[in-house]
């Protein structure tokens, strides 16, 4: 029996295909991937949440994981597939939920995953069955835990093939190549963050960088604990890279090649090639590989960009993985990348700009030219007091917070969707509800409260936010333009912003403070890129637009875990439409109770 065979065993169909791609530390690369006869179908997966044992870095810890396996199983279909995961929480002590990141979720908000938004938690011994279909998307995107911190391990890749009559818009790959990044930590990270919500500081950091699991040959007691994938020269491979970090921005390069990005979170663009990817936590990436280099081995690294300042502790380590070419012998020496330094935000808002659309007559760009809705949303720091009698270790002695419009969001201790849509709810139409009849109110405001020079070196004197959770209500098919202004205070950095249950189109992007009068003149509305997360650049703006035509409660929120849990986010209530196929489907039978 082979190792592949034998490794095959643990599962069954799809998932062993994408179990032998991302979780063997020696994958060979060398064989097509998409069968032309595939039709859309029901694919069924079996996800069991459970602690498991590994050893990373001479430290072998419990840790939270799905079947296993770190990252999990990759969640494999095709475009316009019906995807169903039952997922059983076989933990004795903790809830979980699943978010599967980026997929569109049309009138499906039941199965979007972040718990108290969406859904409650699946309780110890319980399972909910996730039931969704893949539409107008292709590309990767990924799963993970949307409770805590706990998707530091609990995180996969999802792969979307395109329906089977479609071929990429790009010359197909010799094979796919799965990159997961996340990190190791040798502390619980449900414990990082307890002690620091507890203290008021900052948590600690983690401890290395991983690449599909693996942290590389630069970290102590890890020559083994290194992916390696095997190449035939002169050949071209789509990589699919996942950000699954919690809390850092990553730059990847490969050493004397280039990478040819083709599309951004299950979006395809037009081609742009560079030396070095940027990609923030919450984004993924596909990009082709032409290994057109000597025969030989090239190491690909991972480091952090850190927009923080040099006074934010960071992990500054490298993880790295060996691209080999099939031949290669053991006395052919590995050549290293060079990467960015750390804080080059120049080159980091730089390559953001480049990337664009592909906006063809197949894969159009649907960029809103009208807007219904203006949005000006602050995103940033903040700092609350400490509690009387109590000693805290955030900034000036108090407790460190985030908000957007000055409000922390307080996550509630029932679902949000559950509250505005269940049969039992208030009745929750094409109107704005009677903010006495509901239990959350849908008055989040469109502007910031107290406008002030956002990033100006003065800072206002009263920066304690405002708490609650609070909803902005918007009627469905309305055209929204939402702008996500940066903030000094406490200082500034970029913040990657995901929005759950859309797409959004970012036609604007700046340093300082947006201008409504002039800026608007030089957005991008013909090929803008096409995200479901963006980095909002460090001491700056960025403008988007979508069309609301999800109906359901829909989560947005810094992809920084550490902010999240500071209370930079807020939610989206969309109104049902007036059709039946334009509302939310009816709720499942076995949507887990609070």
């Amino acid at each position: 029996m082979t190792m592949k065979t034998a490794f095959c065993l643990q599962f069954s169909g799809l998932l062993c295909i994408a179990a032998m791609h991302v979780f063997l530390v020696f994958a060979r690369a060398d064989s097509g991937s998409v069968n032309a006869s595939v039709v859309a179908k029901v694919r069924h997966f079996h996800f069991r949440v459970k602690h498991s044992n590994f050893t990373r870095l001479c430290h072998s810890k419990s840790m939270v994981t799905v079947n296993d396996r770190f990252p999990g199983p990759a969640v494999v279909v095709h475009e316009g597939d019906r995807v169903v995961i039952n997922v059983t929480n076989e933990m004795r002590d903790k809830n979980i939920t699943i978010h599967w990141h980026g997929v569109r979720q049309l009138r499906s908000a039941w199965y979007d995953g972040p718990a108290y938004i969406t859904q409650c938690p699946i309780m110890p011994g319980r399972s909910y069955i996730y039931n969704f279909t893949v539409t107008g998307q292709r590309g990767t995107l990924f799963w993970h835990a949307h409770i805590t911190w706990m998707r530091s391990t609990v995180h996969g890749a999802i792969i979307i093939h395109p329906k089977a009559y479609q071929s990429y818009p790009f010359p197909k790959p010799a094979a796919e190549i799965p990159l997961i990044l996340g990190e190791w930590w040798n502390s619980d990270t449900e414990k990082v963050i307890t002690r620091a919500m507890q203290s008021g500081g900052g948590p600690n950091v983690s401890d290395a960088y991983t690449i599909n699991g693996q942290p590389g040959t630069l970290y102590n007691c890890s020559r083994r604990d290194t992916f390696k994938v095997e190449v035939v020269q002169n050949k071209t491979y789509l990589l699919r890279i996942v950000n699954a970090a919690l809390n850092d921005d990553l730059f990847l390069s490969i050493a004397n090649h280039s990478l040819t990005v083709v599309e951004i979170d299950a979006t395809y663009t037009k081609p742009f090639k560079a030396n070095t990817i940027l990609i923030s936590p919450g984004q993924t990436m596909n990009a082709l590989l032409t290994t057109d280099q000597p025969v030989g081995t090239y190491i690909l690294a991972v480091h952090a960009y850190d927009s923080a300042g040099p006074n934010v502790p960071i992990d500054n380590t490298t993880a790295t993985a060996f691209i080999s070419y099939k031949g290669t012998t053991n006395a052919s020496r590995p050549v290293m990348p060079s990467l960015p330094v750390y804080n080059d935000t120049t080159f980091a808002n730089n390559f953001s700009a480049s990337l664009k659309s592909l906006n063809s007559d197949e894969f159009p760009a649907l960029v809103p030219k009208t807007v219904d809705r203006h949005l000006l949303f602050t995103v940033g720091l903040a700092r609350k007091p400490c509690s009387r009698g109590k000693k805290c270790q955030g900034p000036s002695g108090g407790r460190f917070a985030a908000s957007v419009n000055n409000i922390s969001f307080t996550l509630p201790k029932t679902a949000l969707l559950q509250s505005f849509f269940l049969p039992s709810s208030p009745a929750h139409d094409t109107a704005n509800p009677n903010t006495n009849n509901i239990m959350f109110l849908t008055n989040f405001p469109d502007q910031p409260t107290t406008p002030f020079n956002y990033t100006g070196a003065v800072q206002p004197k009263n920066i304690a936010p405002k708490e609650g959770t609070r909803v902005s209500w918007i009627p469905f098919n309305a055209s929204v333009q939402l702008v996500l202004q940066g903030t000094s205070i406490l200082g500034t950095e970029s913040h990657p912003v995901h929005l759950h249950g859309y797409n959004f189109f970012v036609v604007g992007r700046g340093n300082g403070n947006f201008n409504s009068s002039s800026d608007p003149a030089n957005f991008n509305l013909i090929d803008p890129p096409e995200r479901n997360t963006i980095g909002v650049p460090k001491g700056g703006w960025v403008a988007l637009r979508f069309r609301a035509d999800n109906p359901g409660v829909w989560f947005m929120h810094c992809h920084l875990e550490v902010h999240t849990s500071w209370g930079l986010e807020t939610a989206f209530l969309v109104t049902n439409g007036k059709k039946k196929a334009d509302s939310l489907q009816p709720p499942p039978q076995d949507l887990p109770v609070c």
